[in-house]
């Protein structure tokens, strides 16, 4: 019970963070967050440290958790990584004569519907695990686990804008096309649209953090001195 709890206020607080809602500098009280949801303290807590571990907020004596402010440097960085390792896992899936990538169509209907019904939340759960699903049909838990840390920590500023909008509209077809490609075995035309397919969030997120920066300190000059 205390796991399923802990789980549900990992997914509401994650997406509240990596959509734009919790903007930088926001805070998380355990108390205040555990009473509007209706829990205990403890998977509420725990749900909030693991976040932590994953470099989404960061603790303040007295007070609760901090959400962090992104850079383009660790959105860049992430986006390289992403697209090394969600490539090579999709090599792999595809390479095998057997597999089973049944359940990612039902996946990539729940994403088609979020999308329809404009269920940001919805969008972000599916897509979170389709990706976990085709990376994890690899067998290769460690590298699962790295993608879907790299993916949880990727603030997705923008994915409500008119271009993030169309963005997973066009995202939906190419989730079929996944399935359809990783299944037949066709390599060079898997990795081809993979790559597209997360690369082409890119200018989207770049563009909405770049307008939601600190106007303390100008995110391209963070990029800078980070080289």
């Amino acid at each position: 019970m205390e796991q399923n709890l802990r789980e549900q206020v990992l997914q509401q607080v994650r997406a509240e963070i990596i959509s734009g809602q919790s903007m930088p500098g926001s805070m998380y009280s355990v108390p205040t967050l555990a009473a509007s949801l209706g829990v205990s303290t403890t998977p509420v807590r725990e749900a909030l440290l693991e976040l932590a571990r994953g470099g989404l907020i960061e603790p303040v004596r007295n007070r609760g958790f901090r959400v962090l402010e992104p850079t383009l440097t660790e959105l860049r960085n992430l986006f390289d990584l992403r697209e090394l390792l969600e490539l090579h896992a999709a090599v792999i899936v595809a390479s095998k004569s057997k597999k089973n990538l049944r359940e990612l169509t039902r996946f990539a209907d729940d994403i088609a519907r979020a999308v329809k019904t404009e269920d940001v939340r919805l969008y972000l759960e599916a897509d979170r695990r389709f990706h976990r699903g085709l990376t994890a049909a690899a067998d290769n838990e460690r590298l699962t686990d790295m993608v879907m840390s790299l993916r949880d920590q990727m603030r997705l500023y923008g994915i409500k804008s008119r271009a993030g909008l169309q963005r997973q509209n066009e995202s939906v077809p190419e989730h079929y096309a996944i399935i359809k490609l990783a299944t037949s075995g066709d390599v060079d035309a898997l990795t081809n649209l993979l790559r597209r397919h997360i690369r082409a969030w890119e200018p989207i997120f770049v563009d909405a953090l770049t307008r939601t920066s600190s106007p303390r300190e100008p995110i391209v000059a963070k990029r800078a001195r980070s080289r």
